[in-house]
């Protein structure tokens, strides 16, 4: 039965739509307690003293905690695996706050209401502290990051990255154009629906049950188990179905509490953030400021390229410290440039720390490069698809940095097919008009990548398993954000088996039942795991058809699995649940099989955006009349889900562009955007129509072919918008977002 480029349906999109699906916060548990937090509306200060007395005295609260009651263990929340080597410098209550919003206290009780009333009865004695708000300022405070005992420093830089290739300067001293340009991206939230919650079970062994929202059940299990001082064997974890994450809850900000909580009181108890705590106490996009010199022939070829950039990751590390590196490894995928040269720097700021969204340093440094480079195509009077096209690496290119071949790379396909679908000359042609209103067009282009290789563990493992309905079972560590992952990979499980894909039951990822494996980060869902189920799959049908084979007295090469049957070529059948009756009843085990898959390469997804602009020059208001995303996506397992990431991808794009900051205030370390009321996203009244090119010419170390488009559908987009404002208006704007005020600034 083909599963494989079908517009099936999600597995759970029934129960989603009736509300029948339950998230973290609708679980109803017995005995359960519920936890609120108070949080520092200081940006640096020690936490001289907490009075808890008022709230204790509050009836149905239980307990109090601050950093003299709970572990002075410091973590990461970031790790991925017990022993993983990391910055350890967050501790559940710090006694020296670092950002508006982090953690002083927390009260729990009876009820989440009775909770946050005792909350806020807590008064806490500060001294303030010098607040660094500015990462330019960062720098000045240098020095090493940890001391001898590895306790941290908050010193900077955090980390830093240096790239050179070729030679940059006689290739800068052979140019004809020499472009530089300084480059600015915001904060931004990702404005998930469900807020952060998380619940914790002391069990009956004595060890704790977390169930998260999680993306990755073993992350969380490493983290809590670091931040409490406890063997991770004490803890299992359960991934609950998540209400959007765009990699908001790739870390486990109240999981550690939650446990710990549940540890003290013997009972069970779940922290919920209401929308502006999810703001201003768990993560953002890390802002960048970026400065590009870019060296090109009069024909339009880059000769050498010099980037520098300087990644805010705000109080804490977590991950930030790979931000720099990250940032270069998605930078130099794609064009072919014979010099190179980069140094990227990650600091701490005294606001809310900086996490993974949706490209984890991609749209930052794509966006950056893609705006010089429409600069420099303006100044050579040069057409920005043709100029791209020169540029542009092919199938087979290597990457400069890690020599890692990047596959059957499509991103010229994706630039000419989409320039023609788009209307590209014409449009550009027509130039922008005259009066208040201006339209102009913008492209831009993005590679990403597939998964971790060659870094830590990336293999996963699943097991499939004939059930005696003739459905199967897949074990398999997966963690569906809401994006659909879980069909697209059991839509190749029921190819591989002849069945549906709503007849693949996926068992819920568990620390007690799935073998390792990372989670769902680095757009390795669908490359990763599903290239591990297809081989599952294969296995568990080469087990069944040697079942039958005995059933339906044929060789097993003679038979096939399709719409729940085992067929032999003459046409007589047998359905699958009747196989697991007769294997039951004469007392077998049901086939499985289980096959591990590590990955041996890194290929990389290619994009060219276009996009259409409308600029009011009275108001500085933009409006995106137009949008073509073409992708090159080697295979789309579900062509309705890849077209549904990409038009997600280009919605968060478009608010990156256009709208999105949370707004430090830099005098006072206060987050001005800090709740959807005071946020701005692109809602639905905002968005373009939208028209997708899907480039499926197959990636050979994919399943069916299949790359990775869920982070690579945000990344071009703010610059295809802000390379159309620029087209409109004749300005260099390279500040987001294009806020109307920078936009009559630079009219003016």
């Amino acid at each position: 039965m083909n599963q494989i480029s079908r517009r099936v349906q999600l597995v759970d999109g029934v129960a989603k739509v009736t509300g029948a699906l339950r998230f973290t916060a609708d679980l109803h548990v017995e005995d359960l307690l519920h936890g609120a937090i108070v949080f520092s509306p200081r940006p640096h200060a020690h936490v001289r003293k907490v009075y808890a007395d008022a709230a204790l005295a509050v009836k149905g609260v239980h307990a109090v905690f601050w950093h003299a009651n709970t572990p002075a263990c410091h973590y990461n929340s970031s790790i991925w695996f017990s022993g993983q080597d990391a910055l350890a410098d967050e501790q559940m209550f710090p006694s020296a706050v670092r950002h508006v919003g982090d953690r002083v206290a927390a009260v729990v009780a009876d009820t989440e209401e009775i909770a946050r009333r005792a909350a806020r009865l807590i008064t806490v004695e500060y001294e303030d502290l010098p607040a660094i708000l500015a990462p330019e300022a960062a720098l000045l405070h240098a020095g090493s990051v940890t001391l001898a005992d590895g306790s941290p420093t908050f010193l900077n830089p955090v980390a830093e990255e240096g790239f050179t290739h070729g030679d940059p300067e006689a290739g800068f001293a052979a140019s004809d154009l020499v472009v530089e340009t300084c480059i600015s991206t915001p904060r931004s939230h990702h404005c998930a629906v469900e807020p952060h919650a998380c619940i914790a079970m002391p069990e009956p062994d004595g060890r704790m049950l977390l169930l998260s929202p999680c993306q990755s059940v073993f992350a969380v299990q490493a983290v809590v188990a670091q931040a409490l001082g406890i063997p991770a064997e004490r803890l299992r974890v359960i991934k609950t179905p998540i209400g959007g994450s765009f990699g908001g809850k790739a870390e486990p900000i109240l999981d550690p509490l939650c446990a710990f909580f549940a540890m003290k009181l013997g009972r069970p108890v779940t922290i919920r953030y209401d929308r502006h705590e999810t703001f201003t106490a768990t993560r953002t996009r890390s802002s960048v400021t970026g400065h590009i010199r870019v060296g090109l022939s009069a024909d339009g070829r880059i000769l050498a390229r010099e980037t520098e950039t300087l990644v805010d990751i705000g109080a804490y590390c977590t991950g930030g410290n790979y931000l720099p590196g990250s940032m270069l490894q998605r930078l130099v995928r794609l064009y072919d440039i014979p010099a190179e040269r980069y140094q990227g720097r990650a600091v701490y700021t005294n606001t809310v720390p900086a996490g993974a969204f949706r490209g984890y340093g991609s749209p930052q440094i794509h966006t950056m490069a893609e705006l010089t480079l429409d600069i420099a195509a303006r100044r050579l009077r040069m057409d920005p698809v043709e100029l791209r096209l020169k540029n542009l690496v092919g199938p087979g290119a290597i990457d400069p940095r890690q020599g890692l071949d990047l596959g059957n790379a499509r991103g010229r396909e994706c630039l000419v097919q989409g320039a023609e679908a788009f209307g590209w000359q014409v449009r550009r042609q027509a130039g922008a008009g005259a009066g208040r209103w201006r339209r102009g067009v913008g492209v831009a282009c993005a590679t990403h990548i597939n998964g971790c290789y060659p870094g830590f563990h990336e293999e996963t493992t699943a097991t499939l398993r004939l059930l005696p309905d003739g459905r199967a079972e897949l074990v398999c560590a997966l963690h569906d954000l809401g994006c659909g992952s879980d069909t697209s990979l059991a839509q190749i499980a029921g190819h591989m088996l002849g069945l549906r894909a709503s007849d693949i039951a996926i068992v819920p990822a568990d620390t007690d039942t799935c073998p390792y494996d990372l989670g769902t980060r680095a757009s390795r869902m669908t490359y990763i795991c599903g290239e591990a189920i297809r081989r599952a799959g294969a296995a568990l049908a080469a087990a069944i058809r040697a079942e039958a084979s005995l059933e339906l007295n044929a060789a097993p090469c003679e038979l096939q699995l399709e719409a729940g049957i085992v067929r032999r070529r003459d046409g007589v059948e047998l359905m699958l649940s009747e196989l697991a009756t007769r294997l039951i009843a004469r007392g077998a085990s049901l086939p499985s099989a289980t096959e591990t898959y590590r990955a041996t390469a890194n290929p990389g997804s290619y994009a060219a955006h276009f996009a259409e602009v409308e600029v009011d020059t009275l108001t500085g208001r933009v409006r995106v009349t137009d949008y073509l995303a073409a992708h090159d996506i080697g295979r789309a397992i579900n062509p309705m889900l890849v077209e549904g990431q990409i038009h997600g991808g280009i919605q968060i794009g478009i608010g990156y562009a256009l709208y999105e900051d949370v707004a430090i205030d830099r005098t006072t370390g206060v987050m001005r955007g800090d709740s959807l009321g005071r946020y701005t996203l692109a809602n639905a009244p905002e968005m373009p129509p939208m028209r997708i090119v899907l480039v499926e010419d197959g990636e050979p170390t994919g399943p069916f072919g299949a790359k990775a488009v869920g982070e690579i559908s945000t990344v071009p987009v703010a610059a295809a918008v802000v390379n159309a404002v620029n087209n409109a208006l004749g300005t260099e704007l390279t500040d987001l977002p294009l806020l109307p005020e920078r936009i009559l600034a630079a009219l003016d």
